[in-house]
């Protein structure tokens, strides 16, 4: 029976959460644990991804400093992006040799994933050739970089549920012009009413259902060490 490991985190730093990863990647490539998923909140952090920089960042990183608001450059794949309250951050700690070893359907799965997810709220998501992540008509709901190593996923997805949207302006996210974002809350106009544990319980559910876990196990901070 294929059974999958959840860590539900709350608020983590960035830097922190990435140490997690690291310590449960090389536990997985070890084969000393089984797949797992990481799911949290991050504080106000802009993140750039290994084709980004801070030509994409519109404001200074001064400015960035005054507003408590992180700058971090990252590992994972993709350009710039914010990471905040009210988003849930995933991070897959997949070993692909179960999932078919291949990156371009590892993304349509998360992909789908989240598309799942948005129906669940009666929001009808969907991809643009292209372009990686989950859009709603001409709106970015979710962003996705990954990052592989030994075929053992890390890093992964970021959906909006209700994030305050203005952290957005301070940079050109993931590289494309004019390109607006939405959350699950701004889209239905009811942002105080869409709970994060529902729209958590409801990635949980259709994670399981694409990737084929059958059952899962909720893990403690502690075992990640």
């Amino acid at each position: 029976m294929s059974t999958l490991d959840i860590y539900e985190l709350g608020t983590v730093p960035y830097e922190k959460a990435l140490e997690y990863q690291e310590n449960l990647l090389a536990k997985r490539i070890a084969e000393e644990i089984q797949d797992s998923l990481i799911l949290l909140e991050h504080p106000p952090t802009i993140t750039t991804g290994r084709k980004g920089n801070t030509e994409n960042l519109l404001v200074r990183e001064e400015y960035l400093k005054k507003h408590g608001i992180s700058l971090i450059h990252a590992s994972r794949g993709g350009d710039i992006t914010f990471h905040g309250p009210g988003q849930i951050v995933g991070y897959p700690i997949l070993n692909l040799k179960n999932h078919g070893m291949d990156i371009r359907k590892h993304l349509r799965m998360i992909e789908e994933m989240i598309i799942r997810t948005l129906r669940d709220f009666d929001i009808e998501g969907r991809r643009i050739d292209g372009v990686t992540g989950v859009w709603v008509k001409r709106s970015k709901i979710a962003s996705i970089g990954i990052a592989i190593r030994k075929w053992v996923t890390y890093h992964g997805f970021a959906l909006n549920v209700s994030t305050n949207l203005d952290y957005f302006d301070l940079i050109l996210s993931c590289g494309i012009t004019d390109v607006r974002i939405t959350s699950i809350g701004s889209w239905l106009g009811k942002e105080e009413d869409v709970r994060m544990d529902d729209v958590t319980r409801s990635v949980i559910k259709n994670f399981m259902g694409v990737f084929g876990f059958e059952e899962f196990t909720l893990k403690d901070e502690k075992e990640m060490n």
